[in-house]
């Protein structure tokens, strides 16, 4: 409750009612005693902004080793908030763009990104096409972004570049754009569409706008995709590996490889590639283990090539001896049963 409080104070927002229904517990003399440190603490922030309007921090450090705190503390909240309320309803009831424009501009600044949206947004239609239509559309992609609605904000950059492209802010919009992307793709064992499309995104930006002033971020957004991809991807074949579907592993590491050329994983890639090869020739008919225990043999050589030193060729040298074990045996066994 007490952040909830300081929120509502620091941004000076809020409905009346709303707030005080949050604060009931503090009108119950029963709950005085535990709630004191609490309102200390939440009352610190309220001098500050208090202060600005109407310089009263002696005032308020009087209340503050009051006996009657609690109620004292109410009512210059609910008097800030009342006051900050209707200051914003006279404005938003205000038929004067300009007012709504310069207003929406002191909101953004003091980082009060939902009453800057509400105020733009309702400008919007008046000024489109305006030289303040440009600055509202950016704003209020940027009200989108800084309230974490990434999916919104980046659909807001794209359209902003589409419509002003000869903008000074067309650069910025087409990064964030992209960049609200990334921001909104999930963790790596999510679906990661959002990922893809940052990326492609990222690196359409720095083709357009080479040597640009976000280029640094945006070669770091495209690896961080990178990385979030191949972890992904590297999950799916431990998961096909796990559920013992050991061809379908073998696929997913063949694909792998080919997508990701230089990946971290790549070493553990091979390593499991000759397991899941192994026990895939294991699961198999008599027909067909032959041929799959001679297909682990050549996964194995092909580890030896490309990681000589590698952590885990001794334990691919015991699927390597077993498997030969295995082609000697099967090779034996046909020969008996030829000349029966």
């Amino acid at each position: 409750m007490t952040k909830v409080l300081t929120r509502l104070v620091r941004k000076k927002t809020g409905c009346l009612i709303d707030f005080l229904l949050m604060a009931k517990p503090f009108l119950y003399p029963q709950n005085l005693s535990q709630n004191r440190n609490k309102v200390k603490l939440l009352i610190k922030p309220l001098i500050v902004y208090l202060q600005a309007y109407s310089g009263t921090k002696s005032v308020l450090m009087h209340f503050l080793t009051s006996s009657a705190i609690q109620k004292l503390f109410l009512l210059l909240i609910l008097a800030a908030v009342a006051l900050s309320c209707s200051r914003f309803r006279r404005i938003e009831r205000s038929e004067d763009w300009r007012l709504k424009y310069e207003a929406g501009q002191n909101y953004f600044k003091k980082k009060d990104y939902y009453h800057t949206s509400i105020l733009f947004e309702q400008i919007l239609p008046i000024v489109r096409g305006l030289p303040e239509g440009e600055k509202v559309e950016f704003y209020l992609a940027y009200c989108q972004y800084y309230q974490k609605t990434y999916l919104l904000a980046s659909n807001q950059f794209k359209v902003f570049y589409e419509t002003y492209g000869r903008s000074q802010l067309a650069e910025e919009a087409y990064f964030m754009y992209a960049y609200a992307l990334y921001m909104a793709s999930p963790d790596a064992q999510l679906d990661q569409k959002s990922s893809i499309e940052a990326m492609q995104a990222m690196q359409n930006f720095l083709n357009q706008f080479a040597g640009s002033q976000f280029s640094d971020k945006a070669s770091e957004v495209v690896a961080k995709s990178q990385v979030k991809l191949e972890k992904k991807e590297f999950d799916n074949v431990m998961l096909y590996y796990k559920m013992r579907y050991y061809h379908a592993s073998v696929i997913a590491i063949t694909n792998f490889r080919k997508t990701f050329p230089d990946s971290k994983f790549l070493e553990q890639m091979a390593y499991l590639k000759i397991q899941a090869e192994y026990k895939f020739a294991q699961q198999s008919i008599p027909s067909k283990q032959l041929e799959r225990y001679q297909t682990t043999l050549e996964y194995y050589q092909e580890m030896l090539d490309s990681f000589p030193n590698s952590n885990y060729l001794k334990e691919a040298q015991q699927y390597y001896t077993s498997s030969l074990n295995q082609i000697n045996f099967l090779k034996a066994k046909s020969s008996v049963t030829t000349k029966n």
